[in-house]
């Protein structure tokens, strides 16, 4: 039996082989075994280095693999926590939208109580709106002679009333104003409704309202509701309502005309700024007992005129 070399050609080195060693190998067969060998060695050597590279490509691809799993576990990851942030944000934009639902609703209680006493004050002071809805009778007024203080000068047309000095000789009258400059208006009132138009745009310290018919004119006369006026006042520059005591009373603008309407049945005397149709003062909710009369005062020489505006007599919606 022949005995196989255990190195191959390969090991030995094809430079150190002569012609008569192959020669030899020939005749022994060696050669061809070793040839055969030397090629299976080959072919499981490529069949490696092909495994390897097969391996180095897996290791490469799954490499990849893992990357591109890493990115989207961290993609969801970063999904979980933007979800999370939004969740959140939610739940604090439900309980902002809460807490401001309730002060809305907390706004909105205010808000209607604060209606209710408006409307409860408003039923107390009628205002020119709720004026202007009922029937009043406009009146061509005149001033009465017979009551003015003797300070006083009337135009002839009885619509004019200015200071005198030095004052007038008048006929004694136990109607004429003697303590107190004042004179009444012609008219007399004992029922219904009633609205007249003073212009005070020269006038610098006047009273304007209603009196009773039968009130003191000698002595020591105040002006109060409790002694029969209802009067506003304006003086040195402020305006009060004549009640006991005094209100001091803050206007929007100086008022150029004054109306004054006069609900007998109701116990109202309102007064209001024509110019802007603003409120200036009511007397309400006082029982008057016998006539009232329109009253006009002024105080001194530089008070300047009061003015009855003229208007049609007639029966007219306000």
């Amino acid at each position: 039996m022949i005995k196989l070399p255990t190195v191959s050609l390969a090991a030995i080195g094809y430079e150190k082989f002569l012609w008569k060693n192959i020669t030899e190998l020939l005749k022994t067969g060696m050669l061809i075994i070793g040839i055969y060998y030397c090629r299976k060695i080959y072919k499981k050597l490529d069949d490696l280095q092909k495994k390897i590279d097969k391996g180095e490509q897996d290791k490469y691809d799954f490499q990849k693999k893992f990357e591109y799993s890493l990115d989207k576990i961290k993609a969801t990851i970063d999904k979980g926590e933007q979800d999370k942030y939004k969740i959140k944000q939610e739940k604090d934009n439900i309980a902002l939208e809460k807490e401001l639902n309730k002060e809305i609703e907390q706004l909105k209680k205010e808000i209607e109580r604060k209606k209710a006493q408006f409307k409860s004050a408003w039923r107390e002071i009628p205002l020119y709106a709720d004026w202007r809805k009922e029937e009043f009778q406009t009146v061509k007024l005149t001033l009465d002679a017979a009551t003015a203080h003797p300070a006083l000068f009337l135009s002839e047309e009885g619509r004019i009333v200015t200071w005198q000095e030095p004052c007038q000789e008048l006929p004694s009258s136990p109607e004429r104003f003697v303590s107190i400059p004042c004179v009444l208006g012609q008219l007399y009132v004992s029922s219904g409704r009633y609205f007249w138009e003073v212009e005070v745009q020269d006038a610098h310290s006047w009273d304007l309202g209603v009196c009773r018919n039968n009130v003191a004119r000698t002595g020591r006369v105040t002006m109060s509701p409790q002694n029969g006026f209802r009067v506003i006042r304006l003086y040195d520059g402020e305006y009060w309502g004549l009640t006991s005591p005094e209100t001091s009373l803050t206007l929007k603008e100086k008022p150029c005309r004054v109306g004054v309407f006069l609900d007998y049945e109701a116990g109202d005397v309102s007064f209001y700024n024509m110019t802007d149709e603003s409120h200036i003062y009511t007397f309400s909710k006082q029982a008057f007992y016998g006539g009232l009369r329109p009253l006009f005062r002024l105080w001194s020489s530089d008070s300047g005129p009061l003015v009855i505006v003229q208007v049609e007599e007639n029966t007219t919606m306000l």
